[in-house]
């Protein structure tokens, strides 16, 4: 039997949160967010001129007692946004302890929760190889978290997953722009180009940067032979305090020219240890930088 992603009393937290946005986004059905077009909620927007045709029941008599001339009540549309989950599903992902890859599907299935709740529509992507890319279409509001968990605990990883490649398909099909989440240990060569596709389109980019706590603190020592989980090149090495200091050195420097490349780009940078359970990263940190509220 496949393990829950979530205890029910996490999900009763999630329940409290709200994803914020930057900008407002115009949506396809109502919901419960501001959208930038004009609707039928209760939230006052703005007056406008009457026109033959428009609905009179939208007239302000007490401005035509004013003004003698009829103007329109306006009000803030709510409409709901879709969310896109896109989850990397490389070899290198399956790895670590906590693996990286069940971790992103458990901080993809919270984010995506907390989008239902709010009457979002949901979308979710394994960037998987070309033609193998699995997709969840879109689910809306609390009944869309079964399938929602359900899609997410039939992911599998694959051999070989070209980064680049699979988020500029992306961005050819994707319908409608709006919050995207990126679960991915960047592992992959074209990390740029992937970064720079997603960014072409008006979405409002989130990078979970996931990597396990083996990769951040090596605890090697003597001759290794690493072979690499997607390619099957392997290289020997001989792991010694300094070989360990100069590789420490290149990881902090290659985490600081990724949130550098996302800070030009507006994306939101946030850097995921495993060993940090989901229930904190989610409750405090997303919430601390303003992602979730």
């Amino acid at each position: 039997m496949t393990e829950p992603l979530f205890e029910t009393t996490f999900l009763r937290k999630l329940d409290r949160l709200i994803l914020m946005t930057r900008r407002a986004m115009a949506g396809e059905m109502q919901g419960e967010r501001r959208s930038p077009r004009r609707g039928a909620s209760v939230e006052f927007a703005d007056f406008r001129p009457y026109t033959p045709g428009d609905d009179i029941r939208q007239i302000d008599w007490n401005l035509y007692a004013r003004m003698e001339r009829f103007f329109l009540k306006l009000f803030v549309a709510e409409e709901e946004l879709t969310i896109h989950l896109l989850i990397d599903v490389s070899s290198s992902m399956d790895w670590g302890e906590p693996n990286k890859l069940r971790h992103a599907l458990k901080l993809a299935g919270a984010f995506g929760y907390i989008a239902l709740s709010s009457l979002d529509r949901v979308t979710v992507t394994a960037l998987g190889a070309e033609g193998a890319q699995r997709q969840l279409p879109g689910v809306r509001g609390k009944r869309g978290a079964l399938p929602l968990f359900a899609f997410l605990q039939q992911i599998r990883p694959e051999t070989a997953v070209d980064l680049s490649t699979a988020c500029h398909r992306y961005m050819r099909t994707a319908r409608t722009p709006g919050p995207l989440l990126l679960c991915s240990d960047l592992l992959d060569a074209g990390w740029e180009d992937a970064l720079r596709a997603l960014s072409s389109r008006p979405f409002e980019i989130t990078l979970l940067h996931i990597l396990a706590p083996q990769e951040l603190d090596p605890q090697f020592d003597g001759d290794f032979r690493l072979v690499d989980a997607e390619g099957g090149t392997a290289v020997e090495i001989s792991a010694d305090l300094d070989a360990l200091r100069r590789y420490r050195e290149n990881l902090t420097s290659w985490q600081a020219e990724i949130e550098s490349f996302c800070s030009g780009r507006g994306i939101n940078y946030f850097f995921v240890d495993t060993a940090i359970s989901v229930e904190d990263f989610v409750l405090s940190r997303m919430r601390q930088r303003g992602v979730l509220r």
